[in-house]
């Protein structure tokens, strides 16, 4: 069975991997352009098209999908399955190629969490659980036919790069699981599982900057889930005396002796979302609805990311 393998970043090499490693034929990798990155501006490859190097697999770069040149070119690389992971979404005379079909690993357990950003929103959204879902490709945004899932509980401080990585590991396994299964002719598009019609259905959509900014006057909680769910990128963010202060992680106010104190000393002021309390060396706290949070690993414009404690031996609070 020769198969292309389409995706971009980090999170899609471990699918590529094990396929590779359990002697797959990987007849071709279809990845993103070369770009500027970095406050150099040099040129870089993607993470895909770096290990497709390393092991001699055939490397397409289209800027357009539906170029005749590149659909020319990926139909002479005669994959049997494509295998799509964290790439763009394809047109139908590219993912209808392959005689069995193209299906794509989903960061989530369908059909919750449609969208680009399913593990951010998953921890934004405070959930306890969730997984990923390899599907068949059609016309509609992960709306195709199930073919496997799994399961992954969401720790309650864990972040969402902590998540990602974990989820990037348990995606890799249920691509195998999928590749082997379709080799063999136990998964097929006749097998696979309609997508159920909810009304319920949590969605998740590109991330912008505006969806990163803290609004203090939400309760403690859901600023916190909002600070796992945007660590560390593309990262939550506040202001402080008129900078911009990115936060990669909080800390609910504990129940330590340390911390009792400080509550008392809060309960004693009248303080307003957004509005801080700090002794200007060790701690930063920031008034939401209900309650203080304690930002424990920030950056304040211009500066490194840091932790508070060192960012306040040369930032005035006052």
């Amino acid at each position: 069975m020769r198969i292309v393998f389409m995706g971009t970043p980090e999170f899609a090499v471990a699918s590529l991997k094990i396929l590779f490693d359990h002697d797959f034929e990987i007849a071709g990798v279809i990845t993103a352009p070369d770009k500027p990155a970095g406050r150099g501006r040099k040129v870089q490859q993607s993470a895909v098209k770096e290990f497709a190097t390393a092991h001699n697999i055939p490397v397409l770069q289209p800027v357009n999908l539906k170029d005749p040149l590149f659909i020319a070119d990926l139909t002479a690389l005669k994959p049997d399955l494509q295998v799509v992971v964290a790439f763009r979404m394809l047109p139908e005379v590219v993912f209808s190629i392959p005689s069995l079909g193209t299906f794509n690993l989903h960061g989530s357990l369908l059909p919750q969490y449609r969208g680009a950003a399913p593990i951010n929103w998953a921890v934004m959204n405070g959930e306890a659980e969730t997984g990923v879902t390899t599907f068949f490709l059609n016309n509609e945004i992960d709306k195709g036919a199930i073919l496997f899932s799994a399961k992954l509980s969401i720790g309650e401080s864990e972040t969402a790069g902590e998540l990602h990585d974990r989820m990037m590991a348990l995606g890799a396994e249920q691509v195998l699981k999928t590749a082997i299964a379709i080799e063999s002719h136990t998964a097929s598009a006749a097998t696979a599982i309609v997508q159920p019609i909810q009304a319920d259905l949590k969605p998740a959509p590109k991330l912008f900057k505006a969806d990163c900014e803290i609004d203090w006057t939400q309760n403690v909680a859901t600023v916190y889930n909002k600070i796992r769910g945007l660590s560390p990128y593309p990262t939550s963010f506040t202001t402080i005396k008129g900078l911009v202060l990115k936060v990669f992680s909080a800390e609910l106010i504990g129940d330590s002796d340390a911390d009792d104190l400080l509550k008392l000393e809060i309960q004693a002021l009248n303080y307003q979302p957004g509005e801080v309390l700090s002794d200007g060396k060790t701690f930063l706290l920031f008034r939401a609805a209900d309650g203080f949070l304690k930002l424990t690993d920030i950056q304040l414009e211009n500066k490194k990311r840091m932790s508070t404690s060192d960012l306040l031996r040369g930032f005035s609070i006052n």
